[in-house]
């Protein structure tokens, strides 16, 4: 059974856990995608997890006024959208799009419930997966209620520090994180070139800088 061979993301991403593998008879399918394929639209029925085993993808939402806002990207080895298998309206919540060539592993909801009573280690990690996810929705949605644009670039650039330390790498360009924010690409590039001006970030190519900590967070206010 092939799946056995690459243990790298049955642990949710976890790349040092090379002990933990599905058992052999375990019922799934894998399927392959191009790039720019939407393989999930909002809405649509979820009801397998979906694990991304290889290649990258981003997730969108449309807004009640029918906008799209950028989610995230997500890198492989991830499940997509975990906790609404089991969600009594167990919908994909985002449009899932791939932006590079892709493979998806699909277990059924039954096999997952079995694999859940063989393997604790699989249900605890599915659970801190699902629970780390609801942290990261926590920050979303306070990024979302800042109503100024560089209230947002500040929360967003002092949640990235505090992962990657200073300086630190964004690996969307401006387009994508004008959708991510929500707001016009313009917009967005205009408060990037005042806060540079100001001497508040530094900005080389896709890596970042904070210089002014401070008046940074003055801006989330």
């Amino acid at each position: 059974m092939s799946i056995n061979t690459n243990p790298e993301w049955n642990s949710f991403g976890n790349p040092n856990n090379k002990n933990e593998v599905f058992p052999d008879d375990l019922k799934y399918t894998i399927k392959n995608y191009g790039k720019n394929i939407l393989i999930f639209r909002q809405g649509d029925l979820c009801d397998a997890l979906n694990i991304l085993v290889s290649g990258s993808v981003k997730t969108e939402m449309i807004t009640e006024n029918g906008n799209l806002l950028g989610i995230e990207i997500i890198s492989a080895p991830r499940p997509l959208a975990p906790a609404f298998i089991f969600s009594d309206n167990n919908r994909f919540p985002v449009d899932v799009t791939t932006l590079e060539e892709c493979e998806i592993l699909r277990i059924p909801k039954d096999e997952v419930l079995r694999l859940m009573s063989v393997q604790p280690d699989f249900m605890r990690q599915f659970l801190t997966h699902n629970a780390n996810r609801t942290q990261f929705l926590t920050n979303r949605l306070q990024l979302l209620s800042i109503k100024t644009i560089k209230g947002k670039i500040a929360h967003f650039l002092l949640e990235q520090t505090s992962l990657q330390g200073n300086p630190f790498v964004i690996k969307r360009n401006q387009t994508e994180l004008a959708d991510f924010f929500g707001v016009a690409r313009p917009s967005l590039a205009r408060s990037l070139s005042e806060m540079i001006e100001d001497n508040i970030i530094e900005v080389n190519k896709k890596e970042y800088r904070i210089l002014n900590s401070k008046k940074l967070r003055d801006l989330l206010v």
